[in-house]
This record gives structure tokens, C-alpha cells and sequence, in this order.
């Protein structure tokens, strides 16, 4: 080979295309950038779909509760003898005198900036009424998510692994039993066994509220965690019930992979096989759920709330309807979808990272 020849060598293989990229800061940029870019455009739309959910919830929340047939200044009067005169000057302070276009447009432009208006019964800002009754529904359903989801997970994981075994068809049957068993029924049950007290069964557990009152200190902590315990069961009983379902659902179908044949070829013992491989590869599906209870600690159990007279979001919720307290049940529900939507969009912002085939 002559020294003549060599140029000619070098230029055609720069030229060769079918060749292996070249090394360094353009093949970087290459499917990793592409990756980032289209990650971005996906995380850009579920934003964009969750500011139209909200706006649409919004428009709802305007709406839908005028449908209620009731008129809310003669409620807030409780029935006293008022005059057509004092009537009209309540609908006046109100602004329910003014035309309905005029009191949405009044309605957005107000709650863009945070301000739900002034509650018809309780004559204070509802967004103050809102952040005082938050603490309590944050207290009642967080800690009712916390023990439903860890319970829910380690269970459905234990029964899909000894699927048709009998601990497997009886939590099975026990959780599509509570599942499908309206929360409010048995919050009454819980109420009148262990509240009130039934046959040789005692009352241990306050019918409801969050505290007895006049405690301080410690005594204040377990009196609040003594109210606490009916409600948390009935929220826990429901819940850990579709989380178990659904995890149980999910492992069976990751069960016949054939890379956990691959892991148990190895020689990797059962356990480790199910913590490290099928597990992870199955809590997919429970991970969305996960996010959408999530949501639900901010909205609240609006039932299970009434029922034990908690003074949560729901409770308030519930006082709100029986006016009906149009700025206060607006203001809620609008606060009760935001919480869901934006779980929801959180949700599928992250997933794309559990699973790398979503959002591409």
C-alpha cells in the first residue's frame, strides 16, 4: 500500500454511512434527545388537558348546583316570617339579583384569583372555611391511605403468589365482600357495635366528632387517635379492598412471564424472585391507583365524614348542601376535582419514568 492511497481509504470511510455512528458530543444528542424532547411534548399536553379539566370543572361547579331546586336566601332565613322587601335586599348583598351571566362571569373572575365568594351561612370568606376544615380531612384520609395502600399492596402481592391456595380465595372473597359495601352503611355498623354497644359488646369508641374537648398535651393526641379509630376503619376496610384487587390482578398476569422463568433458572430463591422482579414490574397499575386515592385524601370522604361527624371538607360539604350555600359548595367541589385532576395529571407525568414505552 502506497502513501497515495491512504487519503483515498480515510475518505471512504467517512463516507461509509452504514458504519457505526461517530463517538462523541453529537451521538450524545442523538436518541437521548430525542427521548427528552418527546417526554416534554407529553408532559406538555397532560398539563394542557388538566388546565381544560379545570376550567371545565369550573364552569360545571357554577352550574350544576343552581340546578338544586331550592331557594338559598329563604333557607338562610329558617323559616321566619321576612318580608318581600328584606327578601330582595338578602338576594341584593348576595349578588343573586343580578342576571346568571352576569354572576359567572363574576364567579370565574373571582375564583381565577382564589376567592370563592362569602358563604351564605357561615358569613365568612369560604376560603377560610375551607383551609380550617382541611386539617381534619387531611388527618382522617391520609392516615386511612397510608395503612389502606401498604395493606392492600402486601396483601394482593401475598395472594396472587399462592394464587388458589385457601388464605388466597378467602381474602379474595373478603375484599371483593367489603369492596362492594357502601362506606356509610358500614360506618353505621361500626357506630352501633362498637359505639353504642350491642348485646355483650361495650361502647369504646365516641359516636363521632374529632375530640371530646377540654384535653391538652398528650391527652389531646390519644383522645384525637381514639376518634380516630371508627372513621380510619371504615375508610381502611374499602380501600385496602381495591388495592388488593387490583395488585392481586396485576401479579397474576406478570406471573407467567418468562423472565421470572429465566430469574428462577438462575437458581434465585422464590422470595427474592418476587420481591425484585415481579413486583416492581407489576405495581404499575397499582401506582395509577395509588395517585388516584391520593387525590381523594384532599377531596375527602364526603359520607363517611357525615356519618361520624367529622369536621372535615366533606362535613362542610354537606352543611353547604342543605342550604344550599352556593359559593361554599362551589368553592368545594371545584377544590375536591382539583385535588383529583391534578393527581391524576402527577400520575401520568411520572409514569413515563416507571415505564419508558409510555409517552413516546
Amino acid at each position: 500500500m502506497t502513501a497515495d492511497s491512504t487519503p483515498a481509504l480515510v475518505q471512504n470511510a467517512d463516507a461509509d454511512t452504514d458504519g457505526p455512528a461517530p463517538a462523541g458530543p453529537s451521538a450524545a444528542r442523538g436518541p437521548r434527545a430525542r427521548n427528552t424532547k418527546a417526554y416534554l411534548q407529553y408532559v406538555a399536553a397532560k398539563i394542557a388537558g388538566a388546565v381544560v379539566s379545570l376550567f371545565a370543572v369550573l364552569v360545571t361547579s357554577f352550574f350544576l348546583f343552581r340546578l338544586i331546586p331550592s331557594d338559598p336566601v329563604k333557607q338562610m332565613t329558617g323559616g321566619r316570617r321576612v318580608s318581600a322587601e328584606q327578601l330582595e335586599s338578602l338576594r341584593h348583598q348576595f349578588g343573586l339579583d343580578q342576571p346568571l351571566w352576569k354572576q359567572f362571569t363574576s364567579y370565574v373572575g373571582d375564583a381565577l384569583t382564589g376567592d370563592f365568594g362569602t358563604s351564605f351561612q357561615f358569613h365568612a370568606p369560604v376560603i377560610d372555611k375551607i383551609t380550617e376544615a382541611l386539617p381534619a380531612t387531611v388527618l382522617l384520609t391520609g392516615t386511612a391511605y397510608v395503612l389502606y395502600t401498604a395493606l392492600g399492596i402486601w396483601l394482593g402481592t401475598r395472594t396472587a403468589w399462592r394464587n388458589g391456595s385457601r388464605s388466597d380465595r378467602f381474602n379474595t372473597a373478603f375484599a371483593l365482600t367489603l369492596y362492594s359495601v357502601p362506606s356509610f352503611w358500614l360506618g353505621l355498623l361500626l357506630i352501633i357495635v362498637f359505639s353504642v354497644g350491642i348485646g355483650p359488646i361495650p361502647g369504646m369508641f365516641p359516636t363521632g366528632g374529632l375530640e371530646s374537648g377540654g384535653e391538652t398535651g398528650f391527652a389531646y393526641v390519644i383522645d384525637v387517635a381514639h376518634h380516630l379509630v371508627l372513621p380510619v376503619i371504615t375508610l381502611v376496610a374499602v380501600g385496602y379492598a381495591q388495592t388488593l384487587l387490583v395488585m392481586r390482578s396485576s401479579l397474576l398476569d406478570e406471573m407467567g412471564s418468562d423472565y421470572l422463568t429465566t430469574a428462577r433458572a438462575k437458581g434465585l430463591r422464590d422470595d427474592v424472585v418476587r420481591r425484585k422482579h415481579a413486583v416492581p414490574n407489576a405495581m404499575l397499575p397499582t401506582f395509577t391507583l395509588m395517585f388516584v386515592n391520593l387525590g381523594h385524601v384532599v377531596a375527602g370522604q364526603i359520607l363517611v365524614e357525615t356519618v361520624f361527624s367529622w369536621p372535615g371538607l366533606g362535613g362542610l360539604f354537606y352543611q353547604g348542601l342543605s342550604v344550599p350555600d352556593l359559593p361554599l359548595v362551589q368553592g368545594l367541589f371545584f377544590v375536591f376535582a382539583t385535588a383529583v385532576i391534578l393527581a391524576n395529571t402527577l400520575a401520568d407525568v411520572l409514569y413515563p419514568l416507571l415505564d419508558p414505552r409510555v409517552g413516546r
